[in-house]
């Protein structure tokens, strides 16, 4: 973050200079607007702008350091449904609940961001795959957990879940990169949603309903296993 621009001197040499006081309402008015550009209005979270500039910074700290990244994409699970049965204003409130667990289970560096819809993104600065994945199998779960249906009805929030690493080996802008934690995404909804996948998941295995095409177009911008240091989730 850039240091803060210090107040210009009063030409006058007076302690109530109006010059200055209009100088520090226009410098917080500026830090107002900047956070607003980079937040999502719904859910208080990073909006998608400030995920690409995220990813950017994280992926060449990366590279410079040898600490991995890792990128959890999260789509709830028919959330459509949702909406046409209990209707908008039911589903906005179901989003912000979301953006709270996201918040109540990660760490202060990490970064939570409403890619749109009902699509979230988690960068994880300095976190190897198996933390990332165990992070996203208990946000899973703490969805399972905190869900109430209206009306006295019985049911569960449910979300799939991809998750990517970035080792700094892999030649990749951080478009690719969400490309792949999307892809990871796009299998979990193929397995039925309400999971969780990654690198590892199904390699080798024959089963898991793509054609060779798609298996291709899926592993083939994966690279080497994890770096070499890791975060703190357990």
């Amino acid at each position: 973050m850039a240091p803060r621009a210090r107040p210009p001197a009063c030409p006058a040499g007076r302690a109530d200079c109006p010059l200055r006081s209009e100088f520090l309402r226009l410098q917080e008015e500026c830090r107002r607007l900047q956070k607003l550009s980079q937040t999502d209005p719904l859910t208080g979270l990073s909006n998608r702008r400030h995920l690409m500039a995220c990813l950017d910074l994280e992926m060449e700290r990366t590279r410079r350091t040898g600490l991995p990244t890792s990128l959890i994409m999260m789509d709830l699970d028919h959330f459509k449904r949702l909406n046409d049965t209990y209707g908008h204003q039911f589903g906005d409130a179901a989003l912000r609940r979301v953006a709270l667990i996201l918040k109540d289970n990660v760490r202060k560096l990490d970064v939570c961001c409403r890619y749109g819809g009902e699509e979230f993104a988690l960068v994880l600065p300095g976190t190897r795959q198996p933390q990332a994945v165990r992070l996203a199998h208990r946000l899973k779960d703490a969805l399972a957990r905190s869900w109430q249906e209206p009306r006295g009805q019985t049911g569960r929030l449910t979300a799939s879940f991809g998750v990517a690493t970035f080792t700094g080996h892999q030649d990749l802008t951080p478009e690719d990169f969400l490309r792949q934690a999307d892809r990871w995404l796009f299998l979990a909804k193929a397995q039925g949603r309400d999971t969780v996948c990654h690198r590892g998941c199904f390699e080798g295995d024959p089963g898991i309903g793509l054609t060779p095409e798609e298996y291709r177009a899926l592993f083939s911008i994966n690279s080497p296993q994890d770096g070499k240091a890791g975060g703190t989730y357990g």
